[in-house]
This record gives structure tokens, sequence and C-alpha cells, in this order.
């Protein structure tokens, strides 16, 4: 039996991907994405460098608590970056990176979406939960 590389195992796993299976790592990365502070921070930052403090400003009913873990998630994951700048108070700033920026258009596009259509979307409710009272 032939022994594989490490780097032919990744591309081997790379090619078996399947965010329909719990444990593939693709179906992780999609609970992340579909977290809608993660949705909100990338929107935000979609216009170019930010503050913690003017992303909370910005994100209405974000605690501090999940706006860091947000943060923290996605730095991790690759999608923003965090620069200290030593001053006093030390200034911290939050930017997409090239990654982050390829997923904010489309992050951006669901925002603009849910914007556009809400009203159709509370009239669809509002057919359903009537036919629902009535049955």
């Amino acid at each position: 039996m032939a022994t594989m590389t490490a780097g032919q195992r990744r591309e081997k796993a790379r090619v078996e991907y399947d965010a329909f299976i719990r444990a593939c790592p693709t179906n992780q990365l999609l609970d992340r994405l579909s977290d809608k502070w993660v949705s909100l921070v990338v929107a935000a930052l979609s216009g170019g460098p930010m503050r913690y403090s003017d992303l909370s400003r910005k994100i209405a009913g974000v605690s501090p608590k999940m706006l860091t873990q947000t943060l923290r998630a996605l730095e991790r994951d690759g999608i923003l970056s965090r620069t200290v700048t030593p001053s006093v108070p030390v200034r911290v700033d939050y930017e997409l990176t090239e990654l982050g920026a390829s997923l904010a258009c489309l992050l951006t596009a669901v925002k603009t979406w849910a914007e556009t259509h809400i009203e159709e979307v509370h009239e669809a409710r509002e057919r359903y939960d009537a036919e629902a009272d009535v049955s």
C-alpha cells in the first residue's frame, strides 16, 4: 500500500469536504458564518477598518462579551485582522482580510436582501399565522 504525504492527505480531504456532514469542517464554518453577529460585523467592516467602540455603536444590541467573542473568532478564522497601535489609550483597529473581503460581498448581499424584503416576510408570517389560527 502506497503511503501519502501530509500534503496529499490534505488535498484528498479537501476534495472530500461535504458541508452536509456534521463533522465536516465546512459544516462547522457554515455554522460560524450563519451567526447574526458575524454577518453584522463583516458587513460593518466592509466599509473599512473600525475600532471596537465604533463597531459596538454601529451594531445595535450586541453585548461587549458577544462582540469580543465574535471578533476573536473571526480573527482566528482569518476573516479579519486586529492591529494594535501603542498609544495612550491603546488604539485597536479591526479590518477585513482579503479572505474576509471575499466573504463580505456575500454577507452584505444577504443583509441587503433582508432589509429589502422584510415587509414581504412580515406579510407572509401574518398570512401563515392567520391560517394556523383558523385550522
